[in-house]
């Protein structure tokens, strides 16, 4: 019965996250890369957070959605990637349970937010777009708000039950991860006890949020091509196109990935499990550190006010 304690979820002993198995080799390279792209992020976004808070003519519901996802990407990066390049300088790192739950629930709840949010920004082009003459009065602090409340509170119900899941399995065994994070299927794994359940949330959490948020994307900028269309000179047609060219980019960066992930890992059984492990570092890397890069370079507000001071200085 004591034995039986001791490899139930309630004290397992620390995982080990063994990095990219195969790769070894390459992982100070791999590394190093790693260290810089988190601190790309790092600064890009922290760069956009204290603009958008300091700067009036930034104070609109299109940035203050960017700020939010900015957060996200921060609270992204600062969940695996610092403990994804110690892994490949200093070799396999142990992570407690308590640990490793919490790492998995702010890694799928980022996710969730980002996704969420994503959706959101599609709705403002929308209705910015469609509704240009009533933007203000459709987009109030009120809805606003809602909106957020809305984001926030999806993102983490859907999320904290796989904690739950997570807890009730008992481990044991060599508790050894083939990977850098601590995901939830990845953790389940490992129990000896049926993790159905498991599964099955884990296959319905991205057809809930990431499919469904798709979908409604994808209703969004059918709505706006159809008005965009509509517009009766070519320079408002390029005008309203260029202001949803930004997000447009942002959707593809982030949904690509996504979907070359879960596909490859249902039908590329002959793809190498190295390469599934160092595509889903990509997945959580390069996103948070190309979102700012892109906003600052297509969004004209967000240019100006990243280069006029250097201007204003050689002046």
């Amino acid at each position: 019965m004591v034995a039986t304690f001791n490899l139930s979820s309630f004290n397992p002993g620390p995982f080990i996250l063994l990095g990219i198995p195969g790769l070894e080799e390459f992982h100070v390279w791999i590394g190093i890369l790693f260290f810089i792209i988190y601190l790309v992020a790092l600064a890009g976004n922290s760069i956009l957070l204290y603009l958008i808070s300091m700067e009036r003519t930034l104070h609109e519901p299109m940035f203050f959605f960017l700020s939010m996802l900015a957060a996200t990407d921060v609270l992204l990066s600062n969940t695996c990637v610092p403990k994804t390049f110690s892994i490949f300088w200093l070799g396999p790192q142990e992570i407690t349970f308590p640990a490793c739950l919490t790492q998995m629930f702010f890694l799928h709840y980022s996710f969730a937010m980002d996704s969420a949010i994503l959706l959101a920004m599609a709705f403002d082009r929308y209705v910015a777009i469609c509704f240009p003459l009533r933007y203000t009065n459709i987009l109030t602090r009120q809805i606003i708000t809602k909106i957020v409340v809305a984001i926030v509170s999806r993102s983490f119900c859907i999320i904290f039950p796989c904690v739950f899941l997570l807890k009730r399995l008992p481990f044991c065994g060599t508790l050894f991860i083939p990977h850098t994070y601590c995901e939830h299927i990845g953790i389940a794994q490992l129990a000896c006890a049926d993790i159905s359940i498991n599964i099955w949330y884990g296959l319905a959490v991205p057809i809930m949020t990431v499919t469904s948020d798709l979908i409604l994307i994808g209703i969004s900028y059918g709505l706006i091509l159809r008005a965009v269309f509509n517009l009766p000179s070519r320079d408002a047609r390029k005008k309203a196109l260029n202001t949803c060219g930004s997000h447009v980019c942002v959707i593809l960066i982030f949904y690509t990935p996504a979907m070359f992930s879960v596909l490859t890992h249902r039908f590329g059984h002959n793809i190498p499990r190295s390469f599934h492990i160092l595509t889903a570092n990509l997945y959580v890397a390069i996103p948070p550190a190309l979102n700012p890069i892109i906003y600052g370079v297509k969004t004209k507000q967000i240019r100006e006010k990243i280069i006029l001071p250097f201007f204003s200085k050689g002046n």
